[in-house]
């Protein structure tokens, strides 16, 4: 094992940690639970930081990365919507969303041409909220200090937050990768 496989490690520990965290929710034990998601969290941090700034990045490390933060979540959304913490539409959409991104990405791969999946804003933003959303969700249940002050208007505006930016990305992307599709089999024809 050299040094430049630990982001790799890293990545392989967060879809590990998917595991324990789906029981944790489901046994209801919700502090526990905000905690191996944090250390997950904390992971897909350190994976970043390490890949960039020691220069250790992999075709591996490029795949594993969005597989643990993908199966992350997206377990955490089907947990918690099977708990009926969250609206299961809101989960349906996420979900639908994630598969809609990646069938347009290995479509577009297959009939037009190498793709490279750079994030967009309002992905961002949309990722920083399904994050932000799991975290209260999940803080909300537990007796820690402070987890009261979480009323449910506070719960369902980031409901919304989240219902807004879902459906703002995935159109946004369907759009970009139309319009680049358009441009590109415009280009051929002329040439």
């Amino acid at each position: 094992m050299k040094k430049s496989d630990i982001p790799n490690l890293i990545s392989i520990l967060r879809i590990l940690l998917v595991g324990p965290t789906v029981y944790l929710l489901v046994q209801e034990q919700y502090a526990v639970a905000l905690a191996v998601f944090f250390i997950a969290g904390i992971s897909d941090v350190a994976d970043g930081f390490l890949a960039r700034y020691f220069n250790w990045q992999s075709r591996l490390g490029a795949i594993l990365d969005p597989i643990g933060d993908k199966l992350l979540m997206v377990s955490c959304f089907l947990t918690l919507g099977w708990l009926g913490q969250v609206p299961v539409l809101l989960v349906i959409l996420v979900i639908a969303r994630d598969l809609i991104i990646v069938i347009g990405a290995i479509s577009y791969h297959v009939l037009i041409e190498e793709v490279s999946i750079e994030p967009v804003r309002i992905s961002k933003l949309n990722t920083a909220m399904q994050i932000l959303l799991v975290i209260v969700m999940i803080f909300a249940n537990t007796q820690l200090p402070l987890s009261n002050l979480l009323q449910q208007p506070i719960l369902d505006a980031l409901i919304y937050i989240v219902y807004a930016t879902t459906i703002a990305s995935g159109i946004v992307y369907v759009w970009m990768w139309g319009q680049r599709a358009r441009r590109t089999n415009n280009n051929r024809d002329t040439s």
